[in-house]
């Protein structure tokens, strides 16, 4: 009992004539630094959630629901229209931050006070005790944090600063007071060891007056901060008034001013439905779909939980009872843990208290050697409680996880075309990764953050009634400093982890994007480009990484330093309690365990620090991801469409990708049940915006499409898509077997129905050909098949889906002319019945459409029949003579080149010529030849051999170099000859044209291949 007392005896209050003055001081002493730092983190987290909340004001909420029907996070506004923070201008500012600075160097003086006093007392055993010590030592960490909060946050000081220094005020003068009613009275100055003080005092010493002075400044400069908050937030709130009162006033007059000259405009909102007339204000132009930011964001702790807080409908098992006791469960094992985690170092210290013989004779410590045994097995994550919390957990794990990664997969596919159009594929798919990144956040949190700050609370508390202040008010410091520097060091080192984040993600989209376009790298030669891209790309990732490691070994080395500084504090305080008979041996070793130990949790804490840091940055962009919204979605009041007839109507529809050129201007016609209608006209005439309307990609600015008289908006998108069959211009195939991507258009379809659709788009002798048949693999985006092959497997697909509409986007384009015609048969046979729109170039692919319609600008420039069109002479009239004038120059080509491989045939054969020796020029005319040959010859040779004819000015072949149609050049030489004595004008007239065009052709329509290009010659 003796050393109890002794250990408490510095705690004891010495005497005074006025005790109820030395209590209040003292317990005011002890509390002072608590509730000050109590207040401010309270008042500063509940500034920061009411401004989360304001700024809600600056974000736009979605009206729309997630997958699985939860919320999409909000989207920040432009940051044209965002609220700015008020913040203090630099010069007030740097005067509050040299008033704080002020408190700051008088508590230093007070410290120095001390420290001398008890220097220059040691001989009397001076010390001030423990009250001043806590007091002093406890509001320098406070006023040095409200300190480098006015330094480091943007905007400060805050009203949570207010509050502080207002409370500060009130309660150092308190103190103020209550020193001055002690040290003018009788009083004992402080003694250790001497609960009941040391030399009696009379009055005030030079101490305590120099000691009431720094005070005395303190409350001044505490005064000074407050009024000068005050006085400028209402200088500020004036000055916004008076600028906001002008500022309404020029807008009146602006206003009047337009009013005025009749140019007042009046907007409308476009809903989801459709519009009755074109928008008054300017249409903007859509944003890319998916953009990185330019700069990485820099978010506060809370900004993070609550953008993150809208994932919890995927991480709670909200519905699965069985994990939500296994949840329940963990959270047990992890508070028995903490006792455990206190009980260890008691027991440590039991058994060497045993082993010293304290309370008796030396003897074998087997029971408390057996307990602290068990108490290690069980104790951390590496224990049986530990081992079963994460075993419990896996379950839990797996849900969220699953939850996560659907929902993002789900939402991206649920967002419009745009997106899909803007987007890079690699960022996507490393963004759709991140799920696993939000899961270890949340056990870090659950199982390691939380346990580790409350076994730091639990540590202080147990110190400060086992030992005393001092080791509690080392822990604290301790604790304070070095969660402090952790998040500062990591706040430092999130942008450069973010920068080798985005590095790393950067990588992984160069590399997917070449992976991906391996056909176009060897087009192009690319390979040392894309070697050298993706060199830079790993280069720049490295040095992000470089970064990241050498910031994170010097954090380390600060920490380290940090906890050291406080373990030497605590055990030169036990030793000299030790020594002077304070404390005992086995407290000595309780304390030197359980700062081990807590060096545990604090260097748990930066790691897991770090680590749930990285997995928010890493899970930046899932979030980012999910707050990419739909454009175009299903209105509140959509209803399904039950059936289709197919009456579809285009009313004054009015859409622009880009506002500096429209897509559609007043479109209008109709396609009655039944009917086909073809769109023809020139590129960027809005062909394939017309089909992208009536899929619902996107929505008309203006004007209304309907579907049996339903406008489209009004009806969900996905009965809609049900009833309309898409065969487009480019088909993408799945890295799966042909029988997959036949089935993806009806999952339901037999293989009955597959065949005679395969069979109808006659693709199916084709299938049965191949080594696999319906089983073989078509590679990468179907790029095993042929163009044809493909086009002819999104036909069947098509006919398999059977719908109501169809829509054929250059469904023949790749096909030869046989295939073509058993393809159109296909096609009649199923738009029977069906309403279809075909876009087509090929003029002579739709001849027996209903109506056809040529579009020009975005406008029905002329509609009716293809015998109509013809008749009127117009746009559809002059394609046609240029295809067929074309079409006619092939076919002359073709009888031309058949002649030219005779007359080739006939002049090798004829031995006469190969044996002569004769030079070609003196070789008379073949018996066959004609003027017909010749000009057969003179296209052949144009088309065939690669060398174009020279023309006089006289229209005649002036020469006509070598065809190299034989290894020896005779043939070319000899028909070179022939032709040189004979007028070239039909060949290079009408033959020469004929076979320009028929090579345009075939470069449209694969109908004419040939090795070289021909020069159009003109009349």
């Amino acid at each position: 009992m003796e050393d109890h007392d002794a250990v408490h005896s510095t705690a004891s209050l010495p005497w005074s004539a006025d005790p109820r003055a030395q209590r209040l001081l003292t317990q005011l002493q002890i509390a002072y630094p608590i509730v000050l730092l109590v207040l401010f983190i309270a008042a500063f987290t509940i500034q920061s959630i009411l401004t989360a909340r304001n700024d809600n004001d600056d974000t736009i909420q979605s009206d729309q629901l997630g997958p699985g029907g939860k919320p999409l996070p909000k989207k920040q506004k432009k940051e044209d229209t965002k609220s700015q923070a008020a913040d203090f201008s630099k010069t007030r500012k740097l005067l509050f931050i040299g008033l704080q600075a002020g408190v700051l160097l008088s508590l230093c003086g007070n410290i120095a006070l001390v420290i001398v006093h008890a220097l220059v007392g040691r001989e009397d055993r001076w010390w001030c005790g423990q009250a001043p010590t806590i007091y002093l030592i406890g509001s320098f960490m406070v006023y040095a944090l409200l300190q480098i909060t006015l330094i480091d946050t943007k905007p400060s000081p805050t009203s949570a600063h207010l509050i502080t220094w207002s409370v500060a005020t009130v309660m150092e003068t308190i103190l103020l007071g209550a020193s001055f009613a002690v040290y003018t009275h009788e009083h004992r100055q402080p003694k250790v060891g001497d609960p009941h003080g040391g030399e009696l005092e009379r009055e005030m010493t030079e101490w305590e007056i120099t000691e009431v002075t720094l005070d005395l400044v303190r409350v001044i400069l505490l005064i000074a901060l407050g009024a000068f908050y005050v006085l400028f937030t209402y200088l500020r709130a004036a000055t916004r008034k008076r600028a906001a009162s002008d500022e309404e006033e020029r807008q009146g007059l602006l206003a009047g001013a337009h009013q005025s000259n009749g140019s007042a405009e009046h907007g409308s909102v476009i809903g989801y439905g459709a519009t009755n007339g074109k928008p008054s204000g300017p249409h903007h132009e859509v944003p890319a779909g998916w953009e990185k930011p330019k700069e990485t964001p820099s978010r506060s702790w809370w900004e993070y939980i609550r953008a993150y807080g809208m994932f919890i409908p995927y991480i709670w098992p909200y519905k699965d009872r069985k994990l939500q006791v296994y949840f329940v469960l963990c959270f047990t094992i992890v508070v028995i843990q903490r006792g455990i985690q206190i009980a260890v170092p008691i027991q440590a210290g039991n058994i060497t208290k045993i082993l010293a013989g304290r309370d008796g004779p030396i003897q074998m410590p087997w029971q408390a050697i057996s307990l602290y045994v068990i108490f290690r097995i069980f104790q951390g994550s590496n224990g049986l409680l530990g081992a079963a919390r994460q075993v419990l957990w896996i379950p839990i794990e797996q849900y969220s996880y699953r939850e996560l990664s659907v929902a993002a997969f789900e939402h991206v596919h649920q967002l419009s075309l745009e997106f899909h159009l803007g987007k890079k594929t690699g960022e996507v798919l490393s963004a759709l990764g991140k799920g696993s990144s939000l899961n270890t956040f949340l056990e870090s949190i659950t199982f390691n953050v939380l346990p580790m700050l409350v076994d730091l609370g639990l540590a202080i508390i147990y110190f400060l009634i086992v030992f005393d202040a001092y080791y509690a008010l080392v822990i604290a410091v301790v604790t304070f400093w070095y969660i402090y520097i952790t998040i500062r060091m990591a706040a430092w080192r999130a942008d450069i982890r973010r920068q080798a984040t985005n590095a790393s993600r950067e990588e992984d989209a160069v590399k997917n994007d070449s992976m991906t376009s391996y056909e176009t790298v060897k087009y192009f030669n690319a390979e040392e480009y894309e070697f050298n891209r993706y060199r830079d790309a790993v280069v720049k990732y490295q040095k992000a990484e470089y970064l990241v490691t050498f910031s994170l070994a010097l954090m380390n080395t600060i920490q380290n330093l940090v906890f050291m500084a406080g373990l030497i504090v605590a055990c030169f305080i036990a030793a000299y309690q030790v020594t002077d008979g304070q404390l005992e041996v086995g407290k000595f070793v309780t304390l030197l365990t359980y700062m081990t130990q807590l060096q545990g949790p604090l260097n748990f804490f930066g790691t897991f620090y770090r680590m749930i840091q990285n997995n928010m940055i890493n899970s930046e962009r899932m979030l980012e991801l999910f707050k990419e919204q739909p454009t175009v979605v299903d209105a509140p009041d959509a209803f399904e469409l039950p059936s289709c007839e197919g009456d579809l109507r285009y009313n004054d529809v009015h859409f622009t990708y880009d506002t500096r050129k429209p897509a559609l201007q007043g479109l209008s016609f109709r396609c009655k049940p039944g009917t086909s209608t073809a769109l023809v006209g020139e590129s960027g005439g809005g062909k394939s915006t017309v089909f992208r309307l009536l899929f619902r990609f996107y929505n008309p600015q203006s004007g209304s499409l309907q579907i049996d008289g339903h406008e489209v908006q009004n009806v969900t998108i996905d009965s809609l898509r049900r009833h309309i069959g898409v065969v487009p211009q480019d088909t993408v195939l799945f890295n799966e077997s042909l029988m997959y991507n036949l089935k993806y258009a009806r999952q339901s379809a037999t293989d009955e129905e597959i065949y005679a659709a395969c069979r109808a788009a006659s693709i199916h002798e084709k299938i049965l050909s191949f080594p696999d048949g319906y089983e073989t693999k078509v590679g990468e985006r179907g790029l095993r098949l042929s163009g044809g092959e493909k086009q002819r497997v999104a036909i069947a697909r098509t006919i398999i889906k059977d719908p109501r509409i169809i829509l054929l986007d250059e469904a023949t384009a790749a096909l030869d002319t046989e295939t073509e015609e058993h393809i159109q048969e296909a096609l009649q046979t199923l738009a029977r019945g069906r309403t279809m729109l075909v876009i087509a170039h090929r003029l002579s692919t739709i001849t027996m459409c209903d109506q056809i319609l040529v579009l020009h600008e975005g406008k029905v420039a002329e509609k009716g029949t293809h015998q109509e069109l013809l008749s009127a002479r117009g746009k559809y009239a002059g394609m046609w003579k240029k295809q067929v004038r074309a079409q006619r120059a092939a076919e002359e080509a073709k009888i031309l080149r058949d002649k030219a491989d005779r007359l080739r045939r006939e002049s090798m054969s004829s031995s006469a010529i190969r044996a002569s020796g004769v030079d070609a020029a003196g070789v008379e005319d073949s018996p066959g030849s004609s003027d017909e040959d010749e000009r057969a010859v003179f296209a052949s040779g144009a088309l065939i051999g690669g060398e174009q004819p020279q023309v006089n000015g006289d229209g005649t072949a002036a020469r006509l170099g070598s065809l190299s149609m034989s290894p020896r050049g005779s043939t070319g030489t000899l028909i070179a000859a022939s032709m040189g004595s004979r007028t070239a004008e039909a060949a290079t007239g009408n033959v020469s044209e004929n076979a320009s065009i028929a090579q345009r052709e075939s470069l449209r329509s694969g109908a004419v291949r040939s090795p070289s290009p021909v020069q159009e010659h003109r009349d």
